[in-house]
């Protein structure tokens, strides 16, 4: 696939990206974030519960946004719509979920923060904020299963080579991610490129809230 394709496929509801190489190993970057200064989000869904932590000292922008979603209760009702991934059974693609650009609860968009900045790659289990053009985030978000470098920022590509803002990681939860990315996608896709890649029905999002302190 394309690179200009990739970039049609995840954003601010629907758009992706990137190709890169990474600043350090591919799976150390985010597992040698300090803990203590990071906050756990634990999202309840239809299928089960995931725990994201976020790196709050590394991304501080995208983890301030994703929190006043959390703590306005903007996700309650939200959903998991649309799982890209692999043929067959998946352990390769992503899931994206928020409010789909809703109108009514979006909150203004966010500064972009890149990877290059904030060294935290697109390593199996991290979440990311979806956009458009940098700058055009918002509330949806999208969690890796395996590694995607190719999300990464990249500032010798050309183009839009910003790639896409990394903030957390799944902690706990990662069966009930697998699981999602399974699920059935007969949905109708707005974008003609994420069509079979629409969740049908989508999975629900309970509700996400901060975890007690460890």
């Amino acid at each position: 696939m394309h690179r200009r394709d990739l970039l049609a496929l995840i954003g601010a509801s629907i758009g992706l990206p990137v190709l890169a190489q990474p600043l350090q190993t591919m799976s150390q970057a985010t597992d040698r974030l300090q803990v203590a200064n990071n906050v756990r989000v634990d999202v309840e869904t239809g299928q089960g519960k995931i725990v994201i932590e976020l790196y709050v000292d590394r991304a501080p922008i995208t983890t301030a946004n994703f929190l006043r979603y959390v703590d306005q209760k903007r996700y309650d009702g939200a959903t998991f719509f649309r799982a890209s991934r692999a043929p067959g059974p998946a352990d390769y693609g992503l899931i994206q979920g928020g409010l789909q650009g809703d109108p009514a609860r979006v909150l203004k968009p966010i500064a972009h923060e890149p990877t290059t900045q904030t060294g935290i790659k697109h390593t199996d289990g991290v979440v990311s904020i979806a956009r458009n053009a940098p700058g055009t985030a918002t509330s949806d978000f999208f969690i890796c299963v395996g590694d995607a470098p190719y999300l990464d920022a990249d500032p010798n590509a050309p183009g839009d080579n910003a790639g896409f803002a990394a903030f957390g990681k799944v902690v706990e939860g990662m069966d009930v991610v697998r699981k999602i990315i399974n699920l059935p996608t007969p949905g109708v896709a707005v974008n003609p490129v994420m069509k079979g890649q629409i969740l049908e029905p989508p999975v629900p999002i309970l509700s996400a809230r901060r975890a007690a302190a460890l």
